[in-house]
């Protein structure tokens, strides 16, 4: 059985685009590079925080754009101009087992970091919820995208601070996770592949750039079996990290550098960049001037539990307003 999704101009079934396969492997060698640069932090390389902070924050983010639009535009090239029901749902369905195992797995190596909605639970979702917009014209679509971008911006309620709501992404308070990819603001660039698509099929662009016939690379055929790739490569390059951990020891990091990143990695979650810094700086210094830093550092103190820590986060987050 199909589900129609017609649109003038997307009759017929598309060629295959082996660009998208090549920009998909793409993708999947600058999340490698991500992945390692955070497994090298993992290992003691990196001062903590390194891979969540600057330049590498938006390098992430990048890359997780670039798999939901790419997904996106799949959905609507294999939707047209119907579904096949039993593709559709097989490849749904390996998609959501490969998000259970990443969960079961990160559950019992990293409990405290656990991937509960990451990249592959955010697909599969907007796979589903996608289905909304197959019939709808493509800028109905994009603006659909846009607006889920923007949405979190407006609509956090403590209402969702509950990890039963957590997947929706409006939390105020930002879960804890090595790879949290909520629907809101992750549908977005997902809708708005699916929008380009469609207008691409409605211009018949997509016969265009078949032309190209790229589909040949090793790029594009890593990116035609970018799941197992998903799957395989982490295990893989934490190994080479460990092992280069036991030949090669990191070096011992510095303190007030680890403390000062850790603490503006957590705290932009929240606020703005330049309060970060004004406020970490104050923690640290007041920390070192009552002799606290070290115990702090050390295990000896916990900053949840002693109150001088907790009258010093507050003397400071008032000084950085």
């Amino acid at each position: 059985m199909a589900i129609s999704a017609n649109e003038n101009g997307a009759s017929s079934r598309p060629p295959r685009i082996g660009l998208l396969d090549t920009a998909r492997g793409a993708a999947l060698i600058a999340m490698a590079t991500y992945h390692f640069t955070w497994d090298m932090e993992f290992m003691g390389y990196l001062a903590r925080g390194t891979a969540e902070a600057g330049w590498l924050k938006i390098y992430a983010r990048a890359i997780a754009s670039t798999f939901l639009f790419l997904a996106g535009v799949s959905l609507v090239l294999s939707g047209t101009p119907s579904i096949r029901r039993q593709a559709y749902l097989r490849r749904l369905g390996m998609i959501v087992s490969a998000a259970a195992l990443i969960t079961a797995a990160t559950a019992i190596a990293m409990p405290q970091g656990a991937i509960f909605f990451g990249i592959l639970h955010s697909i599969a979702a907007a796979s589903v919820i996608g289905l909304l917009f197959l019939r709808m014209p493509g800028i109905i679509t994009i603006a659909a995208g846009i607006t889920a971008v923007i949405a979190p911006l407006y609509l956090r309620s403590s209402f969702f601070d509950t990890p039963w709501l957590w997947w929706v992404g409006l939390s105020q308070t930002v879960p804890r996770s090595n790879d949290y990819v909520p629907v809101l603001p992750w549908i977005g660039p997902f809708l708005i592949g699916m929008g380009v698509s469609r207008i691409a099929l409605k211009q018949g662009w997509a016969e265009w750039l078949a032309k190209f016939g790229t589909g040949t690379t090793l790029l594009a055929k890593a990116g035609r079996h970018s799941l197992a790739i998903y799957l395989i490569h982490q295990p893989i390059l934490i190994s080479i990290a460990y092992a280069l951990s036991i030949t090669v020891p990191p070096a011992k990091p510095d303190p007030v550098q680890t403390y000062l990143q850790q603490c503006q990695s957590s705290c932009v979650v929240q606020e703005g960049e330049a309060l970060c810094r004004s406020f970490c700086q104050c923690t640290l210094e007041r920390l070192q001037g009552e002799n606290l830093f070290t115990p702090l550092q050390s295990g000896a103190i916990q900053a949840d539990k002693d109150e001088r820590v907790q009258r010093i986060a507050l003397e400071c987050s008032t000084e950085a307003q």
